[in-house]
């Protein structure tokens, strides 16, 4: 690990109008690297009304996108690229470290134009992505500029070998495992043996985020368990419209809480018997299984390979057959029949977590960067490269943008 102060610059290319894992991933990343005295600066895309943390630097508003398999918020072009020369001038940075780097946003734009030092970490973990089999083309070259790879996940590293080659380390997502396990429960969202209650977080209007598989298996789990509670948060209107239709009758047992801060996050977590993952796919990891596992709730997940990785193939939750809302209901019954077991996976859940935390996966990353570093140590930091075709050359020499 690095015995000295780093000034490490991070992309991110999502929007943080709109938060999810990548953005919280590289926040959390950031927050744990400057409590061990590294000086850093998140250069992401975010409105002017955003409020983002000190140490963000706002690159602009940014679009939505339809990519894979979701909707990403994020910013391209001339004028980014000129946030980004100068972020890069100002931050003088040791280690530039790169999100999603062929995701046609600000990480694409800062792998073309910088050199130096350059970590970038892959996310993404599809059997087949057209978005990235489009994108590759745009960062081919580029690619050979990064000193290290890291994905976060075998999925992950996957996804990267058969799209762009090469191999990148397994660092996996962070948790601060210590926030979820010591967060108080709610008394509004505690369940008993007659009333358990059982949770959903996630986008309701994003179909991978498995919705609907859920509520299809709602009315088998109510003709068994008649006081169940089903509390569902997260944003987006039309989901919630569609799940209310599709429940019908059972829709007072199920409450949607809306989008909820990250303490309510916590508690929820804290307080409920089973968390329900039932997303169909597009999976690199599953954070919120770390933080449902870290906070005490049994986990049922779908069999998706990252989530059955995290749940060490079922011996620290249970997994049902992707996409079967009978599968499901019938899983989460077998869970709540046997609370002995139920107990005994959780605790396993426990233990299993800790190499999720942050202060183990920080020391990874770290010592991602001390190898990058010293095997470009006599090159310097990060600095412009003169061959970005993003420059304007003029007497031989690429100019900075202003």
């Amino acid at each position: 690990m690095p015995t000295r102060s780093l000034r490490v610059g991070i992309v991110c290319p999502y929007s943080f109008d709109v938060p999810g894992g990548v953005q919280f991933h590289i926040r959390d990343l950031a927050e744990a690297l400057m409590a061990q005295g590294h000086t850093v600066s998140v250069l992401a895309p975010a409105d002017e009304d955003t409020p983002i943390p000190d140490y963000i630097t706002s690159a602009g508003k940014a679009i939505p996108v339809k990519y894979n398999g979701s909707v990403a918020r994020m910013t391209f072009g001339p004028r980014t690229a000129a946030k980004v020369r100068r972020w890069l001038k100002e931050g003088q940075f040791d280690v530039l470290h790169l999100h999603e780097p062929v995701t046609p946003s600000l990480s694409m734009l800062a792998l073309w134009i910088a050199r130096g030092p350059i970590v970038a970490t892959m996310h993404t973990a599809l059997i087949r992505s057209r978005a990235l089999q489009a994108a590759y083309p745009l960062v081919r070259q580029s690619l050979e500029k990064i000193s290290a790879r890291i994905a976060v996940s075998e999925d992950a590293r996957r996804t990267l070998v058969e799209h762009m080659g090469g191999d990148a380390v397994v660092i996996p997502n962070g948790v601060y495992v210590d926030t979820f396990e010591q967060a108080e429960a709610d008394p509004r969202w505690v369940g008993t043996a007659e009333a358990p209650t059982i949770a959903f977080l996630g986008r309701l209007d994003e179909p991978r985020k498995g919705l609907p598989v859920l509520t299809r298996a709602v009315p088998e789990i109510l003709r068994a368990v008649p006081g169940a509670r089903f509390l569902v948060a997260g944003r987006g209107d039309d989901g919630r419209d569609a799940a209310l239709a599709e429940l019908g009758e059972h829709a007072s047992s199920v409450e949607f809480l809306g989008s909820i801060t990250d303490e309510d996050k916590a508690a929820l977590l804290s307080s409920v018997d089973l968390y329900i993952a039932p997303q169909t796919g597009g999976e690199s990891f599953g954070i919120v299984l770390v933080e449902a596992m870290s906070a005490g709730a049994c986990v049922v997940a779908s069999d998706l390979g990252a989530f059955e990785r995290v749940l060490d193939d079922g011996r620290a939750g249970y997994v049902f057959q992707v996409g079967d809302s009978a599968d499901l209901a019938r899983t989460v019954l077998q869970a709540l029949s046997d609370p002995e077991e139920r107990a005994r996976r959780t605790a396993l859940a426990s233990t299993a977590v800790r190499q999720y935390d942050w202060s183990t996966v920080t020391s990874q990353v770290l010592t991602v960067y001390e190898m990058v570093l010293e095997a470009s140590r006599a090159l310097g930091g990060v600095e412009e490269d003169p061959t970005s075709v993003t420059g304007r050359r003029r007497g031989g020499r690429t100019e900075v943008a202003r």
